[in-house]
């Protein structure tokens, strides 16, 4: 007497090119699909493991290989994976719609239809689970790539720098050497402070670019900071442009806050956020400002730089310190990158908050033992 499972594998064998005709008729097939051909063949090849499965159980690793295959396809297509658990599932239904005309009875097709389901299942688990791990590898060697490609764009930046320092800071040191003889000489010679304030703009400039072919940054200079007396120049040196752009600087700094670091350093880092927070207000109303704050923790230095200028998008606040990017026309997309650079090579962090009321640089510097 031939067995139920004998009776089902019989009429599948009957049916194959039915069955297959309508499963190619109504699946989803890109256009641009490179493996088009093979999906008719995976077809062909998942319908065989039902026939098998229904007549002896299959081993997991013979379902786990055509889910494999079809898993590796599906990433090269590049095609929704959406589109392959919709025919795998138009699949399922095809068949169990169809061994309902089989003749057997219910009794007979129910551990069936039970065992296509789990086959299905278990298929579509493993098909779906090694695309997404092959798709997570190949998103990770995209972001190597892009990684590898920012260091060498940094290397051919730093290489530039080199030549570029080399080319002028000679001729730059001389010039501002010669205008400090003159403004001692002349002392009330017209524009010679402004000329002397560019210099210092141009020599700063020239550091940004010098800094990011710079592998150390920390070994050399470090000395006590006072946090302070840091901001004290820097306000000095930067209140011409506080004035011409009707900036209000506040500061609440805690005498007690220093570190160890390398002033220059941290100096050029407060600069440029400072110069940038003032750019920014430069496009909005009256009234301009800007707060400084500095607290001492058990371990660390919290600094804050705040401004009521415009707020930063919220797609563009994760990139702001990503090397070359930049939202100025004549920007060169460093001044921040540079920042993070510095502060992270000095043991601490940076990160950027804003809203539509002000936008916040944090800072966190550690708090080294000689200053503990």
């Amino acid at each position: 007497m031939i067995s139920s499972s004998e009776k089902l594998t019989q009429f599948l064998d009957w049916n194959t090119s039915h069955f297959l005709r309508f499963w190619r008729e109504n699946i989803y097939l890109s256009k641009n699909d490179l493996f088009a051909d093979e999906v008719m063949n995976n077809g062909v090849a998942m319908y065989e493991l039902v026939r098998k499965h229904i007549h002896s159980p299959l081993t997991e690793v013979e379902i786990m290989n055509l889910a494999f295959k079809v898993a590796k396809e599906r990433v090269k297509a590049n095609i929704n994976i959406g589109d392959f658990v919709y025919n795998v599932n138009l699949g399922r239904t095809i068949i169990i719609k169809h061994i309902t005309q089989s003749g057997l009875s219910i009794e007979e097709l129910q551990p069936v239809v039970d065992e296509i389901n789990s086959l299905f299942d278990r298929f579509s688990f493993h098909a779906v689970t090694r695309y997404t791990e092959l798709k997570d590898q190949e998103i990770q060697e995209k972001n190597q790539f892009i990684s590898q490609t920012h260091q060498d764009r940094l290397s051919l930046l730093g290489q530039m720098s080199s030549s570029f320092v080399h080319e002028f800071r000679n001729p730059l040191t001389a010039v501002m050497g010669f205008i400090k003889l003159l403004k001692d000489e002349n002392p009330d010679l017209r524009y010679i402070d402004i000329i002397d304030y560019e210099l210092d703009q141009l020599k700063y400039r020239i550091t940004q670019f010098l800094h990011t072919s710079k592998q150390q940054i920390v070994d050399k200079g470090a000395e006590e900071v006072s946090f302070s007396k840091l901001f004290q120049e820097i306000l000095d040196f930067i209140y011409p442009t506080m004035v011409d752009d009707y900036v209000d600087v506040v500061t609440n700094i805690e005498e007690e806050c220093k570190t160890i670091a390398n002033k220059e350093e941290l100096k050029q880092v407060f600069i440029n956020l400072l110069l940038n927070s003032i750019d920014a207000l430069r496009q909005k109303e009256k009234p301009r400002t800007i707060s400084i704050t500095a607290k001492e923790h058990e371990d660390a230095i919290d600094l804050e730089l705040t401004n009521n200028g415009p707020q930063i998008p919220s797609d563009k606040i994760n990139v702001i310190f990503e090397p070359f990017y930049t939202t100025k026309e004549l920007g060169t997309g460093i001044g921040l990158y540079v920042c993070k650079q510095i502060i992270e090579k000095h043991g601490g962090t940076i990160t950027c908050s804003s809203d539509k009321k002000r936008t916040t640089f944090h800072i966190r510097l550690p708090k080294p033992a000689e200053v503990k």
